[in-house]
């Protein structure tokens, strides 16, 4: 009686483990080669696993791709975890300047994740709705909580007054998306975190009183 509860947590373990290949192969896939290009039959390729199989765990590549982007989303958010319970003590300069490293950090380790992003979000903008309005809702959650960061500041009058929250962060977000795309496109002659600098200097003198 023993054993059926053990061999099904085992092939729990299994199929978790082989949704975490999926979903790394699919992230990488679709990174380099964006979501209409890439066929499941590659994907199932990539990790050694025949297309049945594939199919079985995602029964379509948007089925797919879905997973992927919550899965990302997720990891994400746990990366700020830490954050939030020190935002409480910090002025808002100081909450914007830890928001911005935590995401080029995070991007900075991880840049196939920022460049699914990006790939994914402009082939679905024009082709997807589902996926689109997927990915809008994972980014406005990051948007939002730089927003409310700039609003605080504007409180405690540490940002200009003259501009607008919620679209100084959708610049934000966007200029660390396009960033890192542009960077790809020249990494064989400019470096990421020189660029990610000179964009900090920007926002952070943009945002500043009697910076402007």
């Amino acid at each position: 009686m023993r054993k059926e509860p053990a061999k099904r947590e085992i092939k729990q373990e299994r199929a978790a483990r082989t949704r975490v290949e999926i979903l790394e192969a699919a992230i990488t896939l679709f990174a380099r080669r964006g979501f209409l290009a890439t066929t499941m039959a590659e994907l199932a390729k990539a990790i050694r696993m025949t297309p049945g199989a594939l199919y079985w765990h995602f029964p379509t590549k948007e089925d797919l791709l879905l997973a992927a982007i919550e899965d990302l989303h997720q990891r994400f958010i746990n990366e700020f975890a830490d954050l939030l319970a020190e935002h409480r003590k910090l002025t808002a300069r100081e909450q914007l300047i830890s928001f911005m490293n935590r995401t080029q950090q995070f991007l900075r380790y991880h840049r196939e994740y920022g460049i699914f992003f990006g790939m994914v979000a402009a082939e679905s903008a024009e082709s997807n709705d589902r996926v689109a309005e997927t990915i809008r809702e994972k980014l406005e959650i990051y948007v939002l909580a730089a927003a409310n960061i700039i609003r605080y500041g504007q409180k405690k009058q540490e940002f200009r007054t003259d501009i607008d929250p919620l679209h100084t962060a959708h610049g934000m977000m966007s200029a660390y998306v396009g960033l890192l795309l542009h960077q790809n496109l020249f990494r064989a002659t400019v470096a990421y975190d020189p660029v990610v600098a000179a964009l900090d200097k920007l926002v952070i003198s943009g945002i500043t009183p009697g910076k402007g």
